[in-house]
């Protein structure tokens, strides 16, 4: 299984991904699934993947294939985020039809983050059938893979006005949270942060299972967790409710 999250707010971009790939219960192993494209200095993208690893693979080597080829359309050459997205999906999608391989096996997704000079910053969600959606002021990050363990933090967190520092933080907490509750999903954990109008892919981490950091953020999110459920109010309401109502008289 697979959890990615890209997350969009006024001041930049956070990618966040895990890299355990499963083939069945006895057969785990580790692959990146974070994709960084840097492209001088008027475009940069961040591609993040889930599904059938030969085709993200297969889609990610075209990918680089065409940049290298100069081929007439490609990364370098499209005019926008959502240009960008749609070539995405046509190369997804031919991959799996190259080898008589579509059907829900094969399929994969995407989340693809960039910016092109002239244009503000923008995240999309590249669907296994090509389509795609983007992020906006109500909806400032998407998902993929095993996405409902960590979107409890991130509806509560992030808003458009939340700092780079902050997003990163929120979703290294979502990883936390969907690795707890899936062991599907595992590190290394790869997170990078792209800030608006930089053109520069320059702050990247990768934690490792051992990695400290991981261990204490762990432990101080689920301390404070722990220390905010003692603090919530009693259930007084409730005894009031059995003492002083008559339940008999009640109507439905």
């Amino acid at each position: 299984m697979t959890y990615c999250v890209a997350i969009s707010v006024n001041t930049g971009m956070v990618f966040c991904s895990d890299s355990r790939t499963n083939a069945g219960a006895d057969q785990a192993s580790t692959y990146s699934k974070m994709f960084r494209f840097e492209l001088g200095p008027e475009r940069q993208f961040v591609v993040l993947s889930s599904g059938n690893l030969a085709t993200t693979q297969a889609t990610m080597h075209q990918l680089k294939k065409d940049i290298k080829t100069q081929a007439a359309v490609s990364l370098n050459t499209v005019s926008s985020i959502s240009e960008a997205a749609d070539y995405l999906g046509d190369v997804s999608r031919s991959q799996q039809e190259k080898h008589g391989t579509t059907g829900p096996t094969f399929e994969a997704s995407f989340l693809l983050g960039g910016q092109i000079m002239g244009s503000p910053p923008r995240i999309v969600l590249v669907y296994p059938e090509g389509n795609h959606i983007t992020n906006s002021r109500d909806t400032p990050y998407l998902q993929i893979g095993e996405s409902k363990y960590g979107k409890p933090i991130l509806d509560r967190i992030i808003k458009p006005d939340t700092s780079l520092e902050t997003a990163a933080l929120c979703a290294l907490v979502s990883m936390d949270s969907t690795m707890r509750s899936n062991i599907t999903v595992g590190p290394p954990i790869e997170v990078m942060i792209y800030h608006t109008d930089s053109y520069v892919l320059q702050t990247y981490h990768r934690f490792e299972e051992d990695s400290e950091f991981l261990r204490e953020l762990k432990k101080a999110w689920d301390k404070r967790l722990k220390e905010a459920f003692h603090q919530l109010p009693p259930l007084t309401w409730a005894s009031n409710w059995d003492n002083n109502t008559d339940n008999s008289n009640v109507s439905y």
